[in-house]
């Protein structure tokens, strides 16, 4: 019996222990960065209900190659089978390579209206898909790919935006700065970008951003999941503070209950949450582009 005052009394620390935490917090606050300026607010949506209407092209897709000294290198063009002029996107794969899974991604990227080069590096060097080192002569052919779609009969402006994913976020960041093609580059978009060297050590994977970031002065915008790697996910958020603290219009969008490859994820494994964030993107990306080559 004279145990049970001491169990009222650690029930009764307990109590105001709990009773400690404001009834209305979440036990797990998740600050997300596109919730701090909510550049995504919608005057329109909110106020009067009205929605953006996508844009929707059919779309014919031509296996294609440019030279780029004296290598020829594959590509894939999709663009509006609709006759005109279209504002202009290069597209660069990442360590996945352009296969069944990622090729369908560009064509919905080209059905918003927009002409896309995208270059087949592992398709030129018949290499397999997911290697492990990078070759930098990569960065070289896309920079050579800018200048092949601006000499485009079909496309309007002269300047185009680049859109990747993974490794090539890496791939046309070099393209950019240190070949010299962003005043050609109105916009760069991002989803999940290997923001460093691949061929880097561990410890700058994990905790440094590629040194280009701090040259780089397009408009940017960038994707990831939540659920990203975190190795991944830490650059990436410097890389953009870096831009913002330089004065580029740089923007980082997190979606949260998703991971890593959610714009191309087969129906087997897809989630609805998934499927949310690739419209959301898809339509964002397209936005950006136009508002940047307008």
């Amino acid at each position: 019996m004279k145990h049970i005052p001491y169990f009222f009394m650690v029930l009764l620390l307990s109590t105001f222990s709990i009773a400690g935490v404001h009834p209305s917090m979440p036990w797990v606050d998740v600050n997300y960065p596109q919730d701090k300026d909510k550049r995504w607010w919608d005057d329109a949506w909110w106020k009067e209900g009205q929605l953006p209407t996508p844009q929707n092209y059919k779309v014919s897709m031509e296996e294609v190659t440019y030279m780029d000294d004296d290598v020829e290198i594959e590509a894939f063009l999709f663009k509006p089978e609709k006759p005109g002029k279209y504002p202009a996107i290069l597209f660069q794969h990442g360590r996945r390579g352009l296969d069944s899974w990622t090729l369908p991604r560009v064509k919905r990227l080209a059905a918003r209206g927009f002409v896309v080069l995208a270059p087949d590096m592992f398709g030129t060097y018949m290499e397999s898909n997911f290697p492990v080192e990078h070759k930098y002569i990569y960065e070289e052919h896309v920079a050579k790919g800018i200048d092949v779609l601006l000499q485009r009969s079909d496309i309007m402006g002269d300047k185009i935006c680049t859109v990747s994913h993974t490794r090539g976020g890496y791939m046309t960041l070099k393209a950019l700065v240190k070949h010299q093609k962003q005043s050609q580059v109105a916009c760069y978009v991002s989803f999940y970008p290997h923001w460093q060297d691949p061929n880097a050590s561990e410890v700058k994977q994990i905790y440094q951003y590629a040194p280009e970031l701090n040259e780089l002065n397009v408009p940017t915008m960038v994707f990831i999941g939540e659920y990203d790697q975190y190795q991944r996910i830490r650059p990436i958020m410097a890389g953009i503070d870096v831009l913002k603290n330089r004065g580029v219009d740089a923007e980082l969008i997190v979606y949260p209950g998703v991971g890593r490859g959610f714009d191309f994820r087969p129906v087997h494994v897809r989630t609805f949450a998934d499927d949310l964030a690739t419209k959301d993107a898809d339509q964002r990306t397209a936005a950006f582009v136009r508002q940047h080559l307008k």
